[in-house]
Protein backbone atom coordinates (compact mmCIF):
# COMPACT_ATOMS: atom_id res chain seq x y z
CA UNK A 1 0.00 0.00 0.00
CA UNK A 2 1.36 3.39 -0.89
CA UNK A 3 2.07 5.80 1.12
CA UNK A 4 -0.36 8.69 0.40
CA UNK A 5 -4.28 7.58 -0.46
CA UNK A 6 -6.01 11.06 -0.34
CA UNK A 7 -4.90 14.79 0.00
CA UNK A 8 -7.29 17.89 -0.40
CA UNK A 9 -6.27 21.35 -0.34
CA UNK A 10 -8.12 24.24 -0.13
CA UNK A 11 -7.29 26.49 -3.70
CA UNK A 12 -4.52 24.72 -4.71
CA UNK A 13 -4.26 21.49 -6.74
CA UNK A 14 -1.34 19.96 -5.62
CA UNK A 15 -2.97 17.83 -3.11
CA UNK A 16 -5.60 16.28 -6.06
CA UNK A 17 -2.82 16.17 -8.47
CA UNK A 18 -1.05 13.71 -6.57
CA UNK A 19 -4.29 11.86 -6.34
CA UNK A 20 -6.00 11.65 -9.77
CA UNK A 21 -4.00 12.87 -13.48
CA UNK A 22 -6.36 15.57 -14.19
CA UNK A 23 -5.47 17.17 -17.82
CA UNK A 24 -4.36 20.19 -15.97
CA UNK A 25 -1.83 18.76 -13.41
CA UNK A 26 0.80 18.89 -15.49
CA UNK A 27 0.74 22.72 -15.70
CA UNK A 28 0.19 23.09 -11.77
CA UNK A 29 2.60 23.07 -8.75
CA UNK A 30 6.21 23.99 -10.35
CA UNK A 31 7.84 23.84 -14.05
CA UNK A 32 7.46 19.89 -14.26
CA UNK A 33 3.96 19.80 -12.93
CA UNK A 34 2.39 17.58 -10.27
CA UNK A 35 2.71 14.01 -10.51
CA UNK A 36 0.08 11.75 -8.91
CA UNK A 37 1.21 8.88 -6.64
CA UNK A 38 -0.05 6.16 -8.70
CA UNK A 39 -1.67 6.21 -12.23
CA UNK A 40 -2.46 3.49 -14.95
CA UNK A 41 0.27 2.23 -16.82
CA UNK A 42 0.75 3.60 -20.17
CA UNK A 43 0.64 1.63 -23.14
CA UNK A 44 2.95 1.37 -26.21
CA UNK A 45 1.03 1.44 -29.47
CA UNK A 46 2.67 1.25 -32.86
CA UNK A 47 5.81 3.42 -30.53
CA UNK A 48 3.68 5.62 -29.44
CA UNK A 49 3.24 5.76 -25.86
CA UNK A 50 -0.63 5.92 -24.76
CA UNK A 51 -1.74 7.19 -21.26
CA UNK A 52 -4.82 6.05 -19.28
CA UNK A 53 -5.50 3.48 -22.20
CA UNK A 54 -8.59 2.35 -20.41
CA UNK A 55 -10.06 5.78 -19.91
CA UNK A 56 -9.18 6.36 -23.46
CA UNK A 57 -11.85 3.66 -24.13
CA UNK A 58 -14.47 5.06 -21.81
CA UNK A 59 -14.44 8.41 -23.83
CA UNK A 60 -14.45 6.84 -27.01
CA UNK A 61 -17.75 5.12 -25.77
CA UNK A 62 -18.94 8.72 -24.46
CA UNK A 63 -19.00 10.33 -27.34
CA UNK A 64 -20.95 7.71 -29.16
CA UNK A 65 -22.98 7.29 -26.50
CA UNK A 66 -23.26 11.19 -26.84
CA UNK A 67 -24.22 10.95 -30.50
CA UNK A 68 -26.91 8.52 -30.30
CA UNK A 69 -28.76 10.97 -27.53
CA UNK A 70 -28.22 13.81 -29.47
CA UNK A 71 -29.89 12.20 -32.71
CA UNK A 72 -32.85 11.36 -30.61
CA UNK A 73 -33.34 14.65 -28.76
CA UNK A 74 -33.29 16.39 -32.62
CA UNK A 75 -36.20 13.95 -33.22
CA UNK A 76 -37.89 15.09 -30.79
CA UNK A 77 -39.35 18.02 -33.12
CA UNK A 78 -42.08 18.85 -30.56
CA UNK A 79 -40.50 18.17 -27.10
CA UNK A 80 -40.05 21.33 -24.97
CA UNK A 81 -36.58 22.61 -24.56
CA UNK A 82 -35.04 20.66 -27.29
CA UNK A 83 -33.10 23.27 -29.13
CA UNK A 84 -31.83 23.88 -24.78
CA UNK A 85 -30.96 20.48 -24.14
CA UNK A 86 -29.04 19.56 -27.42
CA UNK A 87 -26.54 22.25 -26.52
CA UNK A 88 -25.30 20.90 -23.47
CA UNK A 89 -25.12 17.32 -24.96
CA UNK A 90 -22.74 18.99 -27.81
CA UNK A 91 -20.80 20.38 -24.99
CA UNK A 92 -20.08 17.79 -23.27
CA UNK A 93 -19.02 15.56 -26.02
CA UNK A 94 -16.56 18.52 -27.16
CA UNK A 95 -15.12 18.90 -23.64
CA UNK A 96 -15.01 14.31 -23.61
CA UNK A 97 -13.13 14.66 -27.04
CA UNK A 98 -10.32 17.71 -25.79
CA UNK A 99 -10.44 15.22 -22.75
CA UNK A 100 -9.34 12.58 -24.36
CA UNK A 101 -6.76 14.17 -26.41
CA UNK A 102 -5.45 15.57 -23.35
CA UNK A 103 -4.92 12.48 -20.84
CA UNK A 104 -3.81 9.67 -23.54
CA UNK A 105 -0.78 12.44 -24.52
CA UNK A 106 -2.16 12.97 -28.30
CA UNK A 107 -1.07 16.52 -27.29
CA UNK A 108 2.25 16.15 -25.32
CA UNK A 109 1.97 17.41 -22.09
CA UNK A 110 5.39 19.56 -22.78
CA UNK A 111 4.01 20.88 -26.04
CA UNK A 112 3.55 24.97 -25.86
CA UNK A 113 0.19 24.41 -27.31
CA UNK A 114 -0.64 21.91 -24.22
CA UNK A 115 -1.37 24.86 -21.68
CA UNK A 116 -3.82 26.24 -23.88
CA UNK A 117 -5.69 23.33 -24.60
CA UNK A 118 -5.99 23.09 -21.46
CA UNK A 119 -6.83 25.96 -21.02
CA UNK A 120 -10.03 25.55 -23.53
CA UNK A 121 -10.78 22.01 -21.67
CA UNK A 122 -11.50 23.91 -18.30
CA UNK A 123 -13.12 26.67 -20.12
CA UNK A 124 -15.89 24.00 -21.41
CA UNK A 125 -16.47 22.10 -18.39
CA UNK A 126 -17.56 25.34 -17.13
CA UNK A 127 -19.13 26.72 -19.81
CA UNK A 128 -20.95 23.14 -19.54
CA UNK A 129 -22.18 22.92 -16.16
CA UNK A 130 -23.42 26.57 -16.63
CA UNK A 131 -25.40 24.91 -19.67
CA UNK A 132 -26.74 22.17 -17.49
CA UNK A 133 -27.92 25.05 -14.74
CA UNK A 134 -30.06 27.35 -17.11
CA UNK A 135 -31.67 24.63 -18.80
CA UNK A 136 -32.91 23.55 -15.36
CA UNK A 137 -35.02 26.74 -15.80
CA UNK A 138 -36.17 26.18 -19.04
CA UNK A 139 -39.33 23.81 -17.84
CA UNK A 140 -40.29 26.77 -15.50
CA UNK A 141 -41.10 28.77 -18.91
CA UNK A 142 -39.25 32.18 -17.71
CA UNK A 143 -38.50 32.19 -21.17
CA UNK A 144 -40.37 30.68 -24.03
CA UNK A 145 -38.19 27.61 -25.15
CA UNK A 146 -36.97 28.01 -28.79
CA UNK A 147 -37.06 31.42 -28.63
CA UNK A 148 -34.34 33.75 -29.50
CA UNK A 149 -34.50 35.01 -25.81
CA UNK A 150 -34.22 31.23 -24.36
CA UNK A 151 -31.32 30.43 -26.91
CA UNK A 152 -28.96 33.11 -27.19
CA UNK A 153 -29.57 34.08 -23.69
CA UNK A 154 -27.52 30.59 -22.71
CA UNK A 155 -25.58 30.21 -25.78
CA UNK A 156 -24.32 33.99 -25.12
CA UNK A 157 -23.49 33.83 -21.15
CA UNK A 158 -22.24 29.84 -21.74
CA UNK A 159 -19.70 31.40 -24.15
CA UNK A 160 -19.41 34.25 -21.48
CA UNK A 161 -18.42 31.63 -18.51
CA UNK A 162 -16.14 29.96 -21.09
CA UNK A 163 -14.00 32.81 -21.98
CA UNK A 164 -13.65 33.72 -18.24
CA UNK A 165 -12.78 30.34 -16.96
CA UNK A 166 -10.58 30.08 -20.16
CA UNK A 167 -8.34 32.96 -20.04
CA UNK A 168 -7.96 32.50 -16.13
CA UNK A 169 -7.12 28.81 -16.39
CA UNK A 170 -4.60 30.18 -19.16
CA UNK A 171 -2.89 32.95 -17.37
CA UNK A 172 -2.65 30.56 -14.11
CA UNK A 173 -1.17 27.86 -16.49
CA UNK A 174 1.69 30.65 -17.84
CA UNK A 175 2.52 32.26 -14.50
CA UNK A 176 0.88 35.63 -16.18
CA UNK A 177 0.12 38.99 -13.56
CA UNK A 178 -1.59 38.28 -10.23
CA UNK A 179 -2.15 34.36 -11.70
CA UNK A 180 0.28 31.85 -10.50
CA UNK A 181 0.38 27.83 -11.25
CA UNK A 182 1.61 27.99 -7.09
CA UNK A 183 -1.58 29.48 -6.14
CA UNK A 184 -4.30 28.80 -8.41
CA UNK A 185 -7.08 30.32 -6.28
CA UNK A 186 -9.54 31.79 -8.78
CA UNK A 187 -9.49 28.60 -11.25
CA UNK A 188 -9.86 26.55 -8.28
CA UNK A 189 -13.33 28.15 -7.04
CA UNK A 190 -14.39 28.18 -11.36
CA UNK A 191 -13.57 24.41 -11.13
CA UNK A 192 -14.54 23.24 -8.04
CA UNK A 193 -17.16 25.68 -5.67
CA UNK A 194 -18.87 27.39 -9.28
CA UNK A 195 -19.33 23.83 -11.24
CA UNK A 196 -20.83 22.36 -8.02
CA UNK A 197 -23.45 25.01 -6.88
CA UNK A 198 -24.52 24.75 -10.84
CA UNK A 199 -25.01 21.33 -10.51
CA UNK A 200 -26.62 21.35 -7.05
CA UNK A 201 -28.75 24.11 -8.33
CA UNK A 202 -30.09 21.94 -11.37
CA UNK A 203 -31.03 19.14 -8.86
CA UNK A 204 -33.15 21.59 -6.89
CA UNK A 205 -34.45 22.78 -9.47
CA UNK A 206 -35.42 19.83 -11.40
CA UNK A 207 -36.75 18.07 -8.11
CA UNK A 208 -39.27 21.47 -7.70
CA UNK A 209 -40.30 21.20 -11.28
CA UNK A 210 -41.25 17.34 -11.01
CA UNK A 211 -42.87 17.37 -7.31
CA UNK A 212 -45.59 20.49 -8.83
CA UNK A 213 -45.81 21.02 -12.25
CA UNK A 214 -46.16 16.94 -12.54
CA UNK A 215 -48.23 14.42 -11.50
CA UNK A 216 -45.69 11.75 -12.72
CA UNK A 217 -43.31 11.11 -9.94
CA UNK A 218 -41.01 8.52 -11.97
CA UNK A 219 -38.88 11.20 -13.19
CA UNK A 220 -37.02 11.77 -9.55
CA UNK A 221 -35.89 8.33 -9.89
CA UNK A 222 -33.59 9.59 -12.86
CA UNK A 223 -33.12 12.43 -10.78
CA UNK A 224 -31.85 11.12 -8.00
CA UNK A 225 -29.69 8.31 -10.01
CA UNK A 226 -28.18 10.46 -12.11
CA UNK A 227 -27.09 12.55 -8.70
CA UNK A 228 -26.18 9.13 -7.17
CA UNK A 229 -23.53 8.92 -10.08
CA UNK A 230 -21.88 11.71 -10.47
CA UNK A 231 -21.04 12.08 -6.57
CA UNK A 232 -20.39 8.43 -6.64
CA UNK A 233 -17.91 9.15 -10.16
CA UNK A 234 -15.99 12.50 -7.45
CA UNK A 235 -15.61 10.47 -4.56
CA UNK A 236 -13.90 7.42 -6.71
CA UNK A 237 -11.75 10.19 -8.71
CA UNK A 238 -10.47 12.22 -5.77
CA UNK A 239 -10.59 10.09 -2.87
CA UNK A 240 -9.89 6.80 -3.47
CA UNK A 241 -8.27 6.55 -6.89
CA UNK A 242 -4.67 5.59 -5.40
CA UNK A 243 -6.36 3.23 -3.67
CA UNK A 244 -7.93 1.63 -6.62
CA UNK A 245 -4.73 2.26 -8.46
CA UNK A 246 -2.60 -0.01 -6.01
CA UNK A 247 -4.83 -2.88 -5.67
CA UNK A 248 -5.20 -3.46 -9.72
CA UNK A 249 -1.52 -3.27 -10.11
CA UNK A 250 -1.93 -0.09 -11.85
CA UNK A 251 -4.27 -0.95 -14.65
CA UNK A 252 -6.66 1.46 -14.02
CA UNK A 253 -7.63 4.23 -11.72
CA UNK A 254 -9.88 6.59 -9.88
CA UNK A 255 -10.27 8.19 -13.40
CA UNK A 256 -11.42 5.54 -15.05
CA UNK A 257 -14.37 5.16 -12.74
CA UNK A 258 -14.68 8.67 -12.68
CA UNK A 259 -15.32 9.07 -16.70
CA UNK A 260 -17.78 6.10 -16.36
CA UNK A 261 -19.74 7.37 -13.74
CA UNK A 262 -19.88 10.97 -15.69
CA UNK A 263 -20.98 9.19 -18.47
CA UNK A 264 -23.97 7.31 -16.70
CA UNK A 265 -24.92 11.17 -14.73
CA UNK A 266 -25.12 12.16 -18.06
CA UNK A 267 -26.88 9.09 -19.80
CA UNK A 268 -29.35 10.16 -16.65
CA UNK A 269 -29.72 14.02 -17.47
CA UNK A 270 -30.96 12.63 -21.36
CA UNK A 271 -33.51 9.56 -19.42
CA UNK A 272 -34.99 12.41 -17.58
CA UNK A 273 -35.83 15.03 -20.26
CA UNK A 274 -36.98 12.59 -22.37
CA UNK A 275 -39.89 11.02 -19.75
CA UNK A 276 -40.77 14.50 -18.83
CA UNK A 277 -41.01 15.67 -22.86
CA UNK A 278 -42.54 12.51 -23.74
CA UNK A 279 -46.27 13.40 -23.48
CA UNK A 280 -45.81 16.39 -26.19
CA UNK A 281 -44.26 14.11 -28.64
CA UNK A 282 -47.27 11.59 -27.86
CA UNK A 283 -49.60 14.27 -28.03
CA UNK A 284 -48.03 15.48 -31.47
CA UNK A 285 -48.36 12.29 -33.26
CA UNK A 286 -51.91 11.26 -31.80
CA UNK A 287 -53.14 14.80 -33.44
CA UNK A 288 -51.46 13.60 -36.59
CA UNK A 289 -53.28 10.23 -36.49
CA UNK A 290 -56.28 12.12 -35.75
CA UNK A 291 -55.93 13.77 -39.02
CA UNK A 292 -55.30 11.03 -41.35
CA UNK A 293 -58.87 9.30 -39.57
CA UNK A 294 -60.60 12.29 -40.86
CA UNK A 295 -59.39 12.37 -44.18
CA UNK A 296 -60.16 8.78 -44.28
CA UNK A 297 -63.72 9.49 -43.47
CA UNK A 298 -64.19 12.42 -45.60
CA UNK A 299 -62.67 10.00 -48.78
CA UNK A 300 -65.50 7.34 -47.84
CA UNK A 301 -68.03 10.17 -47.81
CA UNK A 302 -66.86 11.08 -51.20
CA UNK A 303 -66.74 7.63 -52.28
CA UNK A 304 -70.06 6.54 -51.04
CA UNK A 305 -71.68 9.92 -52.76
CA UNK A 306 -69.88 9.35 -56.44
CA UNK A 307 -71.80 5.65 -55.80
CA UNK A 308 -75.13 7.16 -54.95
CA UNK A 309 -74.68 9.83 -57.45
CA UNK A 310 -73.75 6.94 -60.25
CA UNK A 311 -76.90 4.52 -59.42
CA UNK A 312 -79.24 7.51 -59.99
CA UNK A 313 -78.39 7.90 -63.59
CA UNK A 314 -77.54 4.09 -64.47
CA UNK A 315 -81.41 4.00 -63.34
CA UNK A 316 -80.28 1.34 -60.75
CA UNK A 317 -82.18 0.89 -57.34
CA UNK A 318 -81.17 3.35 -54.28
CA UNK A 319 -78.58 1.81 -52.03
CA UNK A 320 -80.12 0.24 -49.28
CA UNK A 321 -77.71 2.21 -46.21
CA UNK A 322 -79.78 5.30 -47.60
CA UNK A 323 -83.22 4.44 -46.50
CA UNK A 324 -84.46 8.36 -46.51
CA UNK A 325 -84.28 8.53 -50.13
CA UNK A 326 -86.40 5.15 -50.94
CA UNK A 327 -90.45 7.24 -50.73
CA UNK A 328 -89.44 9.10 -53.48
CA UNK A 329 -89.77 6.40 -55.79
CA UNK A 330 -93.24 5.79 -55.30
CA UNK A 331 -94.28 9.06 -55.20
CA UNK A 332 -95.62 11.02 -58.55
CA UNK A 333 -93.84 13.79 -60.16
CA UNK A 334 -95.58 16.81 -59.42
CA UNK A 335 -96.96 18.95 -62.40
CA UNK A 336 -94.08 21.09 -64.34
CA UNK A 337 -94.38 24.80 -64.37
CA UNK A 338 -96.49 26.84 -67.04
CA UNK A 339 -93.98 26.40 -70.48
CA UNK A 340 -91.85 24.49 -68.66
CA UNK A 341 -92.14 20.71 -70.22
CA UNK A 342 -89.34 21.21 -72.17
CA UNK A 343 -87.22 20.97 -69.19
CA UNK A 344 -88.40 17.52 -67.71
CA UNK A 345 -87.26 13.69 -69.43
CA UNK A 346 -89.47 12.48 -72.14
CA UNK A 347 -90.71 9.88 -69.65
CA UNK A 348 -92.13 12.77 -67.21
CA UNK A 349 -93.40 14.28 -71.14
CA UNK A 350 -95.45 11.28 -71.94
CA UNK A 351 -96.84 10.60 -68.68
CA UNK A 352 -98.17 13.90 -68.69
CA UNK A 353 -99.93 13.98 -72.16
CA UNK A 354 -102.27 11.01 -71.30
CA UNK A 355 -103.04 11.80 -68.15
CA UNK A 356 -106.92 11.99 -67.48
CA UNK A 357 -108.28 15.34 -66.32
Amino acid sequence: MVDITFKFEAFSFNGICQTVALPLCPLMGENEGVEPVCYSRNVDLGGNLVFQPATLIIDVVAIIMTAIMIYHIRSKYTAVGRKEIVMFFYMYMVTVFLEMLLITDVIPSSSPAYAYFAAIHAGLISATFWCLLLNGFVGFQFAEDGTPLSLWSIRISSFVIFLIVGVIALLTFLNIGPFSYNSPGALWVFYFIINGIAFIVYVISQIILVVNTLDDRWPLGDILFGTAFFVVGQVLMYIFSVVICDQVKHYIDGMFFGTICTLLAVMMVYKYWDSITKEDLEFSVGSKQNVWEVKELMGEDEMSQQSYGGNVGGGGQYPVQQPQYQPHQQQQPMPPPMGGQQQYGQQYHHQYEHAPY
